[in-house]
């Protein structure tokens, strides 16, 4: 009986420790990090990478391991000046999971390095392991992220709000294509 009750106390102590780490890993990560992520967008035939990414991280104050935040991509030779998306974001057995809520799909960082100060590691995406480096600073004013997607210069991915006309059985016009978040590839 003695060495059950060890075993289970030993278990309950290795669940209490994970979750531990797991909310350490969480506070560490939370503010905004800026670096490379090698990220491209694939568009319309072409592959577009990013200059740099911002990704911050914000902790929700009633589950410490996870929160929600925003992953914003910068190009400087694309037909956008950035791809920003929402994020949702949750840390479990020290695997960092972050879903891209526009796009709908996720991606899980495992293999990392975290600090006060900078953030590299391996992210993967499928069978994808590209790396990344990371350096945290000063939130930025999200505000001014006013169309979640992408800003493009002479696309109607975001179709203006214009007047309808006489006839109300029109159909909406249809978003354009929009850019397919790659890590580290080149498109096939």
């Amino acid at each position: 009986m003695k060495k059950l009750y060890t075993m289970m106390m030993m278990a309950m102590m290795a669940l209490t420790f994970t979750s531990c780490e797991d909310e350490m890993i969480a506070d560490t990560l939370e503010g905004t990090w800026s670096g490379n992520m090698y990220v491209s967008s694939y568009y319309r035939g072409h592959n577009y990478y990013a200059t740099r990414t911002e990704i911050t991280f914000n902790i929700d104050p009633f589950r410490f391991t996870k929160g929600s935040g925003y992953w914003v991509d910068y190009y400087s030779r694309a037909p956008w000046d950035y791809v920003a998306n929402h994020i949702s974001w949750r840390v479990d057995n020290g695997h960092i999971t972050i879903y891209f809520i526009e796009d709908g799909t996720s991606v899980v960082i495992s293999d990392y390095h975290l600090s006060d100060s900078h953030f590299t590691g391996y992210i993967a995406d499928g069978d994808n392991d590209v790396n990344f480096n990371l350096t945290h600073i000063s939130s930025p004013n999200w505000d001014t992220y006013d169309n979640w997607g992408y800003d493009a210069w002479y696309d109607d991915y975001y179709w203006s709000r214009g007047t309808r006309s006489a006839d109300s059985t029109a159909a909406a016009p249809l978003p354009a294509e929009k850019p397919v978040r790659q890590f580290g590839k080149r498109a096939e």
